[in-house]
């Protein structure tokens, strides 16, 4: 599975109020995620409310420094399981391959931002 963003609104949805949505799937297949901006405090931290038909409840990126220049991003959502007792029985198992899913995205993102780092060179003074 592979998830697409695209931001909704002046700032591409970088702003408190803004949307966000991510279509996760493969070609047409799928479903979409829509989000809206409820704390945008960049560079630490990000909440957004999930208001589409699939998931629904609340999502929070907090990053923290770590010593050397590192950092630690921490992810916390709060999800409705959609589908009843029948979509809370299935949760289980539908878990797993989106922990899976989600983790490779976290990796890919983590390689984005380390390249980036690199590309930008050695901190400047002041």
């Amino acid at each position: 599975m592979l998830t697409t963003t695209r931001g909704i609104g002046p700032t591409g949805g970088h702003a408190v109020g803004e949307e966000v949505h991510a279509f996760t799937g493969v070609g047409r297949v799928g479903f979409l995620d829509t989000m809206v901006v409820e704390v945008w405090e960049p560079p630490r931290r990000c909440r957004v409310r999930k208001t589409g038909r699939v998931v629904r409840g609340a999502a929070e990126f907090t990053v923290q420094a770590l010593p050397g220049g590192r950092s630690a991003v921490i992810y916390r959502a709060e999800v409705l399981v959609p589908g009843g007792r029948v979509g809370a029985a299935a949760w289980p198992l539908v878990r797993a391959g989106f922990a899976a899913g989600f983790g490779r995205s976290l990796k890919s993102l983590a390689r984005i931002a380390e390249r980036e780092h690199d590309d930008a060179g050695p901190p400047r003074g002041r």
